[in-house]
């Protein structure tokens, strides 16, 4: 049993890589790679290939997952697969029980340009709080079909939840742009641009 002490120092990504092996199916590095892109992509992280087979590389150090090579069925290259260890999924259990929550880091570029929206002039404040809400909702429509595609298996409930949260906040973040259109153009009325 793993407890506190011997949980290793991984970062974040690991256990988010962890994390996903933890639903006890073998995945490839583009499993792992495509069901990230669809629920971690989201709200956390969105990797490269190559960063999601330095971080499984990883875990298969600490012994927190095995891999294993598979023949293809077709094509002509093996491929390797993923499973998490028991030490694994020990780990990943202590370090989401016990691990501190970081917050929540917000660096937002429609933003960080509506703070400096004194050196634009409003139509293009416009144009960028409109792609962002554009995108907003892009996004927000993903995550909502993400959610339909998980599924009813049980061991997805949580991750059906975490889909649930990111189609409202994406929808929050378009209500957002939303406002702030509305904002400006309140501000615009009261004070001209020279």
């Amino acid at each position: 049993m793993v407890d506190d002490e011997t949980v290793p120092g991984l970062p974040a990504t690991s256990w988010a890589v962890l994390g996903l092996l933890s639903f006890g199916r073998e995945l490839s590095g583009y499993d792992v790679k495509k069901w990230s892109d669809r629920s971690l992509g989201l709200f956390y992280w969105s990797p490269s290939f190559s960063q999601i087979y330095g971080e499984l590389k990883r875990l298969e150090k600490t012994g927190y997952a095995t891999s294993r090579l598979v023949a293809p069925e077709t094509g002509t290259r093996d491929k390797r697969v993923y499973r998490i260890t028991d030490e694994g999924l020990a780990a990943v259990r202590t370090w989401a029980r016990t691990a501190p929550v970081d917050p929540p880091v917000l660096k937002h570029g429609p933003m960080l340009r509506l703070w400096l929206g004194h050196l634009l002039e409003p139509e293009r404040m416009r144009e960028i709080l409109a792609g962002h809400r554009e995108y907003a909702e892009s996004m927000r429509l993903r995550a909502e079909a993400d959610g339909a595609d998980a599924g009813t298996d049980e061991a997805w409930a949580y991750p059906r939840l975490t889909l649930t949260w990111a189609e409202r906040y994406y929808a929050a973040e378009r209500d957002l742009a939303d406002a702030m259109l509305a904002d400006i153009e309140r501000l615009e009325k009261e004070r001209p641009w020279p």
